[in-house]
C-alpha cells in the first residue's frame, strides 16, 4: 500500500515510518522539520517538507502521491507548554489536522490512523484505565487530541472516512539497531532525562514526590516501547483496511514501573551512579497510570516485545551514548 505519514521524522513518526518501509509499503513522509529530522526518515521513504497549515502544498502532495490511507503523528506534545501557549495548540494539533481531512475528502482517500495520548483521560478515577472511562482531559494538549477524536467520528458520518484513534501511554525507548532515537533538543519523556544526568548534561535528577501510595513512594507510569507502538500502528492499519470500522484503542504494557525503578534501571545500563533529589509533588501527577490493552491485544493481535524497562532502558542508553547531540553529531 501506499500511506502517507504525517510527522514522521519525528521520535515515534519514524520508528513506524521504519517499520511500514520494511514490511514493504510505499511511504511518504509529510513533516515541516519542527521537531523532526530529515535524517531520521528511512532511506526508503519520501520525504515532503511541508506543514499541516499549508492547504495546496498538503493537496499537491496527496495528489502526486495517491496515498491508500494516513497515518497522522503531526501534533505539539508539550504539556505544560499547551497551558502557557493552548492557541499553538488548538491550532495545530486542531485546525491544521482539519486541513488533513479535507484533503483526504478531497482525494477520496477513506482511512486513518490517528496518534492520539493517554491524557485524553484525564485524571483517572480507577486503574488499569479502559476505553470506555470517562475523557475529561485536565490540559489543552489533552483536549486537542480528545477534540480530533470527536472531529474524526463526525467526518466518518459525513464523508465515510475511518479512523482508528490510538490512545498510548508513556513512549519509550529508541531503535534496536540504534538507527535512530529521540532527538536530545526536544526531550519530554523521563528516561532519557535522567540518561542526561547520568551522562554529566545535568547536575542531578530530581524525583518529584517520594509519598505517594505506591510500593516505593514515587509515581509509577505505564512504559512502552517505541518500537512497539510502531508495530501497533501497522496492525492498526491493517485492521482498519479489513474491516472498514472506526474505533479506538489503548497501548500499554499493562502493568507500570516507578520512578525510582527508571532511575535505577538508567544506572545499571549506564554502570553510572549519579545524584538523584527528591523534591515535592508536581501539581496534578496521579500516583498510577496504567494501561488495559487488552482490547488491542486480543483485536489487533498485538503483544508489546518489551516488558521488561531494563530492555527499554538499554535501548535508550545505546542511541544518547551514540548520538549525545542527537542528529547533529553521530559518534560511532
Amino acid at each position: 500500500m501506499k500511506i502517507l505519514v504525517t510527522g514522521g521524522a519525528g521520535y515515534i513518526g519514524s520508528h513506524t515510518v521504519k517499520e511500514l518501509v520494511k514490511l514493504g509499503h510505499q511511504v511518504l513522509v509529510y513533516d515541516n522539520l519542527s521537531n523532526g529530522h530529515k535524517e531520521a526518515v528511512n532511506k526508503k521513504a519520501k520525504l515532503v517538507v511541508g506543514d499541516l497549515a499549508d492547504s495546496e502544498k498538503l493537496n499537491k502532495a496527496f495528489k502526486s502521491f495517491k496515498p491508500d490511507a494516513v497515518v497522522h503523528f503531526a501534533a505539539f506534545i508539550e504539556v505544560p507548554e499547551s497551558v502557557s501557549n493552548p492557541g499553538k495548540y488548538y491550532f495545530n494539533n486542531v485546525c491544521f489536522s482539519v486541513n488533513l481531512l479535507e484533503t483526504m475528502v478531497k482525494n477520496n482517500v477513506k482511512y486513518i490512523i490517528f496518534s492520539s495520548s493517554a491524557a485524553v483521560y484525564g485524571e483517572p478515577k480507577k486503574i488499569p484505565i479502559k476505553e470506555t472511562d470517562p475523557t475529561i482531559p485536565v490540559n489543552p494538549y489533552g483536549e486537542s487530541k480528545l477534540m480530533f477524536e470527536h472531529i474524526l467520528r463526525d467526518y466518518d458520518i459525513a464523508y465515510g472516512i475511518k479512523s482508528v484513534s490510538l490512545r498510548y501511554f508513556n513512549a519509550a525507548g529508541d531503535s534496536s539497531d540504534g538507527e535512530i532515537g529521540q532527538d536530545p533538543k526536544h526531550l519530554s519523556h523521563i528516561i532519557p532525562i535522567v540518561i542526561e544526568a547520568a551522562m554529566g548534561k545535568r547536575k542531578s535528577f530530581t524525583i518529584f514526590g517520594s509519598d505517594y501510595a505506591t510500593p516505593d513512594g514515587t509515581c509509577v507510569r505505564d512504559y512502552i516501547h517505541v518500537e512497539d507502538l510502531a508495530s501497533a500502528h501497522v496492525l492498526a492499519l491493517k485492521y482498519l483496511i479489513k474491516n472498514k470500522k472506526t474505533d479506538v484503542f489503548n497501548l500499554g504494557k499493562g502493568f507500570g514501573n516507578s520512578n525510582k525503578e527508571i532511575v535505577d534501571a538508567v544506572k545499571k545500563a549506564s554502570d553510572i551512579d549519579f545524584k538523584v533529589e527528591y523534591g515535592t509533588r508536581r501539581a496534578g501527577d496521579p500516583a498510577r497510570l496504567i494501561a488495559d490493552s487488552s482490547k488491542a491485544k486480543r483485536i489487533l493481535k498485538w503483544k508489546p516485545k518489551y516488558d521488561k524497562i531494563d530492555r527499554i532502558v538499554e535501548t535508550t542508553w545505546k542511541w544518547h551514548k551514540n548520538h549525545p547531540d542527537g542528529y547533529e553529531k553521530n559518534v560511532e
